[in-house]
């Protein structure tokens, strides 16, 4: 206990076995977004139809493995004041928050236009905006 107090580093508060579990989570929302990402493109080169609707798994499951990275990243972030105040870690909250609304937005529109009729130019330029605030 008194290494972790003693540490100047952050620790995580949401853990398995004394492992982070944020980190373990946040891979699957990035593959998932940045696979929706290139079905759309694959879409607008191909035309196949296959790829709007894969699009469109790819992004729900972004979305739920999102949200479950989400909570364990809040609860890092409330659970240690030092976290707290690390400017880093606010971008990355803000900027996660943005990127999840937008592919939100994009899902939105895809379930409401159609998979296909969604993908150009809406959905290309959301899931190009939200694989940009990843990166």
């Amino acid at each position: 206990m008194s290494e972790y107090l003693s540490s100047p580093d952050p620790r995580s508060t949401a853990k398995i076995a004394g492992h982070p579990v944020h980190p373990m989570l946040v891979v699957f929302p990035i593959a998932f977004l940045v696979g929706t990402f290139l079905c759309d493109i694959a879409y607008w080169i191909d035309g196949d139809p296959g790829f709007a609707t894969a699009a469109v798994w790819l992004l729900g499951l972004g979305i739920l493995t999102a949200l479950l990275a989400a909570l364990a990243g809040f609860t890092d972030f409330m659970g240690e004041s030092r976290i707290r105040r690390l400017g880093a870690s606010w971008q990355h909250m803000i900027g996660n928050l943005v990127a999840v609304a937008l592919a939100i937005a994009s899902l939105v529109v895809r379930l409401e236009a159609g998979a296909e009729q969604a993908v150009i130019p809406v959905g290309l330029l959301l899931s190009t905006a939200v694989v940009v605030i990843l990166v």
